[in-house]
């Protein structure tokens, strides 16, 4: 079979009448668009392009007066973790650090674990384990006392598979944070929005960390490669599951390295994608595994690596 071209993840921001053209070109190249978000006049589409494509998408980008920036996670799905005493909301920096990371083209979910007098069941269930390691990453804001975050807070961090970047106000080392697999500082607990120079200085080190341990995870993969491309399977949903045109999230199929997270309820679909057509008798039970998700009633697939199946497509 062809070997499938290296494909790097950017993000066009122009006016909504002209994205049609990016789309177009997109297609004909063999990219992938992952979302669109558009806003009043103005339009962000994160999008897949084949390496040596580049080129092409920027001057088209140029041409139509927009932009076209890389972002290196696209195709991530990051959960971000906050002990709060929050009920309806979770403190400022963790929201922050959400929005942050999605700049760079990461999608982000954001788990509270309760604390205070809801701290005897913050981690107790297998269910809150289980949905942070639905992610590929779990980022944890914690906050501005070094005690805390070096001797109590690790132990957030039983039971969590995935790789852990922890985040504080102290200017601490990873290796003072055990469990964790880096911790980023200045980036504490405070009663407003972090916007000044300093503190979004700390945001870009944060998405530069998170950004370095998303290329160890994709360089293991690339050992033993996918049997099929997440975007691949994506694009096979959105044109043979017509029903998730009518999800009204801004991202219907969130895209992981190693699978995705379908905003469609599992009882009544599990068994069309499971059928889901990818090649001449491959179908997606034939290279990915199909389960319920921990959040909502979605559906999170896994696709296999190369050695389980035997082949690529």
């Amino acid at each position: 079979m062809p070997v499938a071209a290296v494909l790097e993840p950017y993000v066009y921001e122009g006016g909504v009448h002209k994205h049609g053209l990016i789309i177009e070109l997109l297609e004909d190249l063999g990219g992938y668009l992952v979302q669109s978000t558009p806003a009043a006049t103005e339009i962000n589409l994160v999008m897949l392009i084949p390496r040596k494509d580049v080129p092409l998408m920027e001057e088209l980008a140029k041409n139509i007066l927009g932009k076209l920036t890389r972002a290196p996670l696209t195709g991530t799905e990051i959960a971000v973790v906050s002990p709060t005493l929050a009920y309806h909301h979770l403190p400022h920096s963790a929201c922050d650090v959400a929005e942050h990371l999605r700049r760079d083209g990461a999608n982000t979910n954001m788990l509270g674990l309760a604390r205070g007098m809801g701290r005897r069941v913050a981690l107790s269930q297998d269910y809150e384990r289980k949905l942070i390691n639905e992610h590929d990453i779990a980022v944890y804001s914690f906050g501005n006392f070094s005690d805390c975050i070096m001797n109590k807070k690790p132990k957030l961090f039983s039971g969590v598979d995935v790789p852990i970047v922890a985040t504080g106000g102290p200017d601490l080392s990873t290796d003072d944070v055990e469990g964790a697999d880096v911790y980023v500082g200045g980036i504490g607990r405070v009663s407003h929005r972090l916007r000044n120079e300093g503190e979004i200085d700390s945001l870009d080190v944060l998405n530069k960390t998170v950004g370095e341990v998303v290329d160890k995870l994709r360089e293991e993969i690339s050992r033993d490669p996918l049997a099929v491309l997440p975007a691949r399977v994506m694009k096979e949903i959105k044109e043979q599951v017509p029903e998730i045109n009518d999800v009204l999230t801004p991202a219907p199929i969130t895209l992981q390295l190693d699978g995705m997270r379908v905003k469609l309820p599992f009882d009544q679909f599990h068994e069309k994608l499971e059928q889901l057509d990818l090649d001449e008798d491959v179908s997606l039970s034939d290279v990915a595994n199909i389960m319920p998700s921990k959040m909502k009633d979605y559906i999170l697939i896994k696709i296999r690596r190369r050695s389980e199946t035997g082949f690529t497509i």
